[in-house]
This record gives C-alpha cells, sequence and structure tokens, in this order.
C-alpha cells in the first residue's frame, strides 16, 4: 500500500487484476468502445469480428461482465450489453494516484533543471 498527500492506493485492492486484464485485449477495448453510447445485443456486437466465432466474443463479453465494465439484460429472448461507467472508477483511482506521483515529479525535475543548471 502506498500513500501521496493523505490519499492511500492498494495494489491489492479487489478486483483490479481483473479489471487491468480485461483492459488488456484489443478486442474487449474496441467492445466497450463500440457500447459506450447504445447497448447492442451479443448478436450486434459480434457482428463485426469476421475473425472470430460467436463463442469467442461470448467468452470476451464473459470477462468484461466479471471486471465489472458491462451490464447484461435480458429482454424477451435477446439479452442486450450496455456499459457500466461506475466499473472504471477503481482502474481511475489506480491510474489517478500515478498521475499524481509523476505530475509531482517531474515538477521537482523541472524545477531543479531550469534552476541554474547549465547542463
Amino acid at each position: 500500500m502506498a500513500m501521496m498527500a493523505g490519499a492511500e492506493i492498494s495494489d491489492t485492492q479487489p478486483g483490479l487484476d481483473s479489471i487491468f486484464s480485461a483492459l488488456s485485449d484489443p478486442t474487449r477495448r474496441d467492445i466497450l468502445r463500440r457500447i459506450r453510447r447504445y447497448q447492442l445485443t451479443i448478436t450486434q456486437i459480434w457482428e463485426p469480428y469476421t475473425n472470430l466465432t460467436f463463442a469467442a466474443v461470448s467468452k470476451h463479453l464473459k470477462v468484461l461482465e466479471k471486471a465489472g465494465f458491462i451490464i447484461k439484460r435480458k429482454i424477451g429472448r435477446k439479452q442486450y450489453v450496455s456499459l457500466n461507467p461506475v466499473a472504471f472508477k477503481d482502474a481511475e483511482g489506480y491510474l489517478n494516484y500515478y498521475t499524481q506521483f509523476w505530475e509531482s515529479n517531474l515538477d521537482s525535475l523541472k524545477n531543479y533543471l531550469e534552476g541554474g543548471q547549465d547542463g
């Protein structure tokens, strides 16, 4: 666990591994991009991926669902998939910690370098 300006960040935060694992795959990132505005059926999600089987896309959706990025809803015979924006908060908090850390350190380096160093 690390601390920065009173904020704690945990590398063992539940779900963090599944979140970043889900985001590590380009197909899954593309699926998230495609459902960011509109819910789609599983078939609509699968159709553009001519190189993947329906089962492969379903597995991608299960990974995204386990990480909390998507919500599935069954309406009649169709299952709709939509984005769960709340799930991005854990990843955002983790990344913000490191953004603040590097911005602070880079500002210090800049000040040091501009403070009379002739290189």
